[in-house]
Order: structure tokens, then C-alpha cells, then sequence
């Protein structure tokens, strides 16, 4: 039964990035290898930190286009725990394409 979950889960995932352009599918990787430690960054699921909202709950809050400027100059927060990342122009695009898929703005 257990495999079955999983299965349908990584079923779900595989079907999402193959509906990503090639821009989103890069900032999706780029977020999986950057941010995904602590925050859920896909459509469903629970992030592994208890304080780190998923990144579909953050877009509600702030919207893709907003973040763009501080994925640009370096995303800080104010608790330790969150390393301060700084992305190159076009990897901010690409995050950009990724997160308005959470959205619903492909």
C-alpha cells in the first residue's frame, strides 16, 4: 500500500514537470536543489521545515512577480535557520516561470 502512495505521488510530480516550459523546469530544479531542504515547492505536500511555509501558501501571500527583486539582490530573513541565497539574472527568470505555475499562471 505504502508503494502505491509514493508511486501515485512521484506519478503526479513527473506529470507536473512535464507540463513546466523549459524556463519553470529550470527554476523548479533550481528551487529543489536550493530551497526544497525546508519548503515545500510543488503544488501539494507539507514542507520538512515546521517553520518554512510551502511555497504555493508564500505565493498567495506575495505573488512570483514580487519576489523577483529579492531573488535578484539576496533573499534574507530575519530567523537563522535560512541561508541567504543570491540568484543570477536569468536563474531569477526561471524561478519566476517556475513559481507562477504555483499560482495557476503558467
Amino acid at each position: 500500500m505504502k508503494w502505491a502512495v509514493v508511486f501515485v505521488l512521484l506519478s503526479a510530480s513527473a506529470s507536473l514537470a512535464a507540463d513546466l516550459s523549459p524556463s519553470a523546469e529550470k527554476g523548479r530544479a533550481l528551487l529543489a536543489a536550493n530551497c526544497s531542504r525546508c519548503h515545500a515547492i510543488g503544488l501539494t505536500g507539507e514542507s520538512p521545515h515546521d517553520e518554512a511555509p510551502p511555497f504555493r501558501e508564500v505565493m498567495k501571500i506575495y505573488g512570483a512577480k514580487s519576489l523577483e527583486e529579492a531573488l535578484a539582490e539576496g533573499l534574507v530573513t530575519g530567523h537563522p535557520d535560512m541561508p541567504e541565497f543570491v540568484f543570477a539574472p536569468e536563474d531569477v527568470a526561471a524561478i519566476e516561470s517556475y513559481l507562477l505555475t504555483l499560482e495557476g499562471t503558467p
